[in-house]
């Protein structure tokens, strides 16, 4: 795309007069934000409205993605960059005296998303644009964010994460579709003239879904799709009467209540009014979005039901969206008056689920006595598929009734969620290959045996516009000078890289611009927390989801017990380390925050310590978020990837680590195998039990604990420093409860149910092995080389283009122009 810059000036000045009245020199660093950005959208809105056009017209297959997440990041810089016009837009910026660094940083992380869930929705998006392929978002515009973290005395704490407070420039409200959802209330049976019967809701709470479409532009084309979040509105909103009568609080309180479904990301469901929210949340952006698909329909093949699932592809990722399932029954049967088996028919050859999970306790039920009164014409289809299901089963195993029990999907009072995404979708896909074995194998057992046909893998993928090209630019340059720029679209282009192994001017240029990148996180940390940390150590990083099976808390027990091998013997051959956490626990997981404060009270001793000179740096960076992981991804040497073998779906931080340049330490789990098996076993640090291993220890026992905690050099110290006192909690007896998860095991569950001390061993081995590497820089920084010269199967366009053929039966389109001259 080709801009003059003198039109482009001109433009961002005009749009700060119109939005705020202002000269350049009058405004702020936000206000410029909206404006560029503004200037930068009205770039894409030509080709956003071919597309539809284009789709439109051509009556193409679409595929809808459904998710409770899109972890989108910033916006204006990854758009800039796809648009072909990040060059242009700096230039002109510069030439007016504005940095477009400092702009960048005013915009706020787009709060819709918590981790790899969201951030994997988000990627596949990208990658459907860039492949010119029909495919769009669905999901929740939420007010805010799963919440700000901040660090207070050592805790984390929860602040509102208020992403639009400065605006939302890339949103546009589009009031011309707003849809019903309903909830509550009872079911009538009707009878329309033919005598076919039919139901509907009565005496229901109704709350308005508003629709917000968000483009998303491809790299270097004309395709731009569409995201589209649903806000909830009451339809009666304020009362003024009641506010007139100076009852204030009632006046507001039906658009409080029906506001609330989109306020908050994951509110905290330990009781029961925040498990019907998240359930409220569910089906009313999955309601939206099916009417709203329907209305697309509709409009081009009217009443005729029989192309639906030709035209239609529905992406269930994770659970979160199954209620679409009989949300999309109730309306062929209620609202369009097909029968039963045309409805069924069409629902399972339109939707897909993707599993997420291997946790048991993660694949979502939810109780009958909540599902029932919220949803109940829901509850009463679920029954219905339920019952036909089971029939299906007992003729294919009669008498079998413990087989036929498990699988049903409604059983111990509740409705199986998983159980009902497998029944009413053609395909189930896990994300790792590793990950499809075990719930073939194991976890969906049953299933598989029943449904062979239905089971497949789709290997997760990062997109490297975001985590390359956007995120380390001056990488992204080197690679570009010397292979090209065709890895930007088609990532197995980083296998050129190979040629230059040996080459030691290049791995010199790798060396330097790794150090660099550091040295900027360096000053961030520095910055943002005091700490000052030596860019000449090796950066070891962990940042993901807070997790008891992630096993942050191993990462800290190795370095308690690095830092006591230290107290001991200062001089002990120790290469500089700074350990670097981020991560955000869920509001209600007590553990897990205990860990946080965990994090933070070594990292105040050891920090503080004079006695070991500065060899280790422990920081943890507060709100960990796309913007943030932007700036870490780029400056790590290491890559702490150690949750329990089989534990992990797949992960997507070892893909970004992996792409661009660090090297892996951790367990045979989730992607990890495959990405060992393309960059070879001796370029990363492999440690610890095997899948098979710890599903031989769940299934038969024969661990205890005790056996480590006494046999392990070290061990049993640092264990124990977690009740003496050593790291103080503020008397919260957090780390004592740690410590018996460890040992004794808490709330009836098993001892150290994630073996960590099993590994334990393992790991501080593996660490010795990695920190010994370090010492020969040159051979360590052509394994991390070889690592991104390896990535390639890695890109979330491999992944997206996989789901396009074996799944979705969707091709690319090329977008026409139909804007008139």
């Amino acid at each position: 795309m080709k801009i003059d810059k003198a039109e482009l000036k001109d433009n961002i000045l005009r749009e700060l007069r119109r939005q705020y009245g202002k000269t350049l020199e009058e405004a702020h660093e936000f206000e410029l934000y909206n404006a560029i950005s503004k200037v930068a959208l009205d770039y894409a809105m030509e080709k956003w409205y071919n597309t539809k056009k284009t789709y439109a017209k051509k009556q193409v297959k679409q595929m809808y993605y459904f998710s409770a997440e899109f972890l989108m990041g910033r916006f204006l810089g990854n758009n800039l960059i796809n648009l072909q016009i990040n060059d242009v837009i700096k230039e002109t910026l510069n030439e007016l005296g504005v940095d477009i660094n400092k702009i960048e940083d005013r915009e706020m992380d787009a709060g819709l998303g918590n981790g790899g869930l969201g951030r994997l929705a988000a990627c596949f998006l990208d990658s459907l644009a860039t492949l010119s392929l029909p495919g769009h978002g669905y999901g929740l515009r939420y007010k805010y964010g799963m919440f700000e973290q901040k660090i207070e005395n050592g805790f984390q704490m929860e602040y509102p994460d208020d992403w639009t407070k400065y605006g939302d420039p890339w949103s546009i409200k589009r009031m011309d579709r707003v849809f019903e959802v309903k909830f509550g209330g009872q079911i009538e049976v009707h009878r329309d003239e033919f005598g076919k019967e039919y139901f509907k809701r009565v005496n229901t709470e109704t709350v308005h879904a508003v629709a917000y479409d968000v483009p998303v532009i491809g790299y270097g084309n004309d395709t731009v799709n569409t995201l589209r979040l649903w806000e909830a509105r009451s339809p009666e909103g304020f009362d003024l009467k009641l506010f007139n009568d100076q009852t204030y609080l009632q006046a507001s309180a039906k658009a409080v209540q029906a506001e609330d479904i989109s306020r908050v990301l994951y509110p905290n469901d330990t009781e029961k009014d925040g498990k019907q929210l998240r359930l409220k949340q569910q089906f009313f952006f999955t309601s939206a979005s099916l009417q709203d698909i329907i209305r697309r329909y509709k409009s081009v093949f009217g009443n005729d039901f029989s192309k639906f699932a030709d035209k239609v592809a529905i992406q269930l990722n994770d659970t979160h969206p199954v209620v679409a399932i009989p949300e999309l029954m109730r309306i062929f049967l209620d609202k369009e008056k097909l029968g039963w088996d045309e409805a069924w028919n069409i629902c399972k050859n339109v939707f897909a689920y993707t599993n997420h999970t291997i946790l048991s306790e993660a694949l979502e039920k939810w109780d009958i006595s909540l599902f029932q009164p919220l949803l109940p014409r829901a509850y009463q289809i679920i029954e219905e598929i339920n019952r036909r299901f089971v029939a299906e089963l007992q003729e294919k195993y009669p008498g079998d009734w413990e087989r036929i029990n498990k699988m049903s999907i409604i059983g111990n009072g509740q409705v199986r969620m998983a159980w009902l995404a497998i029944v009413g979708s053609h395909k189930v896909n896990g994300v790792a290959a590793l990950h499809t074995e075990i719930l073939k194998n194991i976890e969906l057992k049953e299933w598989n045996e029943l449904y062979p046909e239905k089971f497949l893998n789709k290997t997760n993928g990062i997109t490297q516009r975001r985590w390359l090209l956007k995120a380390n630019p001056e990488l992204a340059a080197l690679i570009t000078e010397l292979i090209g720029d065709k890895w930007i679209t088609n990532l197995y282009e980083l296998k050129k890289l190979e040629q230059y192994l040996d080459d030691d001017n290049i791995l010199n240029r790798v060396s330097e611009i790794k150090l660099h990148n550091k040295e900027k996180l360096a000053k961030y940390i520095k910055d943002t927390t005091g700490i000052e940390v030596n860019p000449n150590s090796i950066f070891d990083i962990q940042v993901k989801r807070l997790h008891e099976y992630k096993r942050q808390l191993l990462n800290v027990l190795h370095i308690m017990d690095l830092y006591n091998r230290l107290k001991e013997n200062p001089y002990l051959d120790v290469e500089p380390r700074t350990f670097i956490f981020g991560a955000k626990s869920a509001a209600g997981y007590r553990r897990a925050k205990g860990i946080i404060k965990l994090i933070n009270a070594v990292a105040e001793k050891v920090n503080n310590d004079s006695d070991i000179n500065g060899k280790i740096k422990v920081v943890f960076l507060e709100n960990y978020r796309v913007s943030l992981a932007e700036k870490i991804f780029p400056s790590a040497d290491v890559s702490e990837q150690i949750s329990t073998a089989s534990k992990e779906a797949s992960g997507t931080g070892n893909m970004k680590f992996m792409l661009n340049g660090a090297l892996t330490l951790g367990t045979m789990d989730g992607a990890n195998v495959e990405i060992v098996e393309e960059v070879g076993l001796e370029n990363a640090f492999i440690f610890g039990l095997s899948a098979q291993e710890v599903e031989n220890y769940q299934a038969h026992g024969g661990y205890n604990p005790f056996d480590e905690y006494n046999s392990v050099e070290g061990l049993k110290k640092v264990v124990d420093q977690l009740g003496d006192g050593t790291y103080d909690d503020n008397h919260t007896g957090i780390f004592r409860e740690l410590q018996n998860s460890l040992l004794y095991g808490v709330d009836g569950s098993r001892p150290d149910v994630y073996f960590l001390l099993k590994d334990f061993a393992s790991y501080r081995e593996a660490q010795d092995r990695l920190q010994n590497a370090f010492k020969d820089r040159r051979e360590w920084t052509r394994k991390a080389l070889k690592n991104i010269a390896n990535a390639g199967k890695f890109s979330s366009d491999r992944t997206i283009a996989e789901y396009a053929k074996e799944i979705w039966n969707i091709e690319p389109v090329q977008v026409q122009d139909y804007i008139e001259s």
